[in-house]
């Protein structure tokens, strides 16, 4: 059992790699920028409007504090190894991008005196305004925002936020970084985020069939975005989050899209995701129109359509990864077992949706069981689900049995060997 001491020394100890760490390699990369001669800048024409507000550098410099202190709130070697990785990360990731794309900061400051013109000197030190893209504060400003969202209970949250939020304008407003540092430190902080998640490890298992067709399906998505990026950097979040589908269905799985089982989406996930999910989400209304929202199978279990009004039934089951818990089944007694869309689940994760299907309808009679368009991973999940129950039942009658109930609903070649496989697992 770790002990608080321990996590105490352990935390000094690694204090005492990452300081100097963070310095040397921050300072050093500054330093090599500033003798360079193909250094710009990127500056949007309006950000001559943001005032310079000298008082900022209090929060400003409150981020190295917290830094320090992150390591000291950790209640597991798991978690504390977890930061460590996402600090670390983040020093790499911003002194690579500050060496390959070199940008400076362009505004002269005005002179100041006082408290506040004594941090700026100290700051002086050894930040030049070299390092600039993408921000190593904010990208800190987000990881560590996540850590102490933690550890606070709920009535220091809003503090805490707004605190962090300070931080993330005062870069700004001390007149340290532009607007596109602050943009692409931003992203690089919610792609640390979701490449070292919170919970869980990275299973990797390289896809095969449609599984691999799905996944080159999305590269090629993904390098028409790439492209585009020539025309407008503002390409680069689909091309991220296209990435990180491809990624999903080639080798990392259902959890790469980081959705639980109350139906949340990792905060790094949701942001990385938006253009992806958008996508989707105006396929899902396209299609639904002309779907019948809900079909009841059997014993109180209805197939349904991503609910969007308040359904009748006392519980549901969601098997959609690509879409958080909408609000209407909210006060509904919920539970999500994510899955990819068209393509086959594992068979552990079959059984763990029709073992949560089972104990949703003992314990609230009746249960809705959804994914996007009601077409296939709820019609998949209903019918091993009807084979669980009766083990009399061969897959062809229990895929005729939901293809009574709902006649949209598709079952490929791949459907009904994998409940083969399922039945003999029953039987078994």
């Amino acid at each position: 059992m770790t002990t608080r001491l321990t996590l105490f020394r352990q935390g000094m100890g690694w204090l005492i790699v990452l300081a100097p760490f963070f310095f040397l390699t921050y300072g050093q990369v500054n330093q090599f920028t500033a003798g360079r001669s193909d250094v710009g800048s990127v500056v949007f024409r309006w950000e001559q409007n943001i005032p310079f507000l000298p008082l900022t550098i209090l929060p400003y410099w409150s981020l190295d504090l917290l830094y320090g202190l992150s390591l000291f709130v950790c209640t597991s070697r798991h978690e504390q190894r977890r930061l460590v990785c996402q600090l670390l990360l983040a020093s790499l990731i911003a002194c690579a991008g500050f060496l390959l794309f070199p940008l400076q900061f362009t505004f002269t400051r005005p002179e100041i005196t006082g408290l506040a013109g004594w941090l700026f000197a100290q700051l002086e030190h050894f930040d030049l305004p070299y390092n600039q893209s993408p921000s190593l504060h904010i990208i800190l400003c987000w990881l560590l925002w996540r850590h102490f969202s933690r550890h606070l209970p709920d009535r220091w949250q809003p503090l805490n936020t707004s605190w962090f939020l300070l931080i993330a304008v005062s870069v700004l407003t001390t007149w340290q970084h532009h607007v596109i540092d602050v943009l692409t430190g931003f992203a690089t902080g919610l792609f640390i985020d979701w490449l070292i998640p919170e919970k869980g490890n990275w299973h990797g298992k390289l896809a095969t069939g449609k599984g691999m067709q799905l996944s080159l399906r999305y590269f090629s998505a993904m390098f028409a975005t790439l492209s585009a990026t020539l025309i407008t950097p503002w390409f680069w979040w689909p091309t991220l989050a296209l990435l990180i589908v491809t990624l999903a269905y080639g080798v990392a799985g259902v959890n790469a899209l980081q959705k639980n089982e109350q139906g949340r989406i990792a905060p790094a996930a949701w942001w990385l995701l938006l253009p992806w999910r958008t996508g989707m989400w105006i396929s899902m209304r396209l299609y639904t129109r002309t779907l019948p929202p809900i079909s009841p199978v059997s014993e109180g279990v209805s197939i349904s359509v991503y609910p969007r009004v308040l359904p009748t039934q006392h519980a549901v089951l969601d098997l959609t990864s690509e879409f958080p818990r909408f609000h209407a089944t909210h006060g509904k007694a919920y539970y999500c077992v994510p899955m990819l869309d068209l393509v086959n689940p594992e068979i552990t994760q079959l059984r763990r949706a029709v073992t949560e299907l089972e104990r949703l309808r003992t314990e609230h009679d009746s249960v809705l069981v959804h994914c996007a368009l009601g077409l296939s991973r709820s019609a998949l999940v209903t019918a091993a689900w009807l084979i669980y129950r009766n083990s009399q039942l061969t897959p062809s009658d229990a895929v005729a049995m939901i293809q009574q109930a709902r006649p949209e609903v598709v079952f490929t070649p791949e459907h009904r060997e994998l409940l083969q496989r399922w039945k003999t697992e029953i039987i078994n």
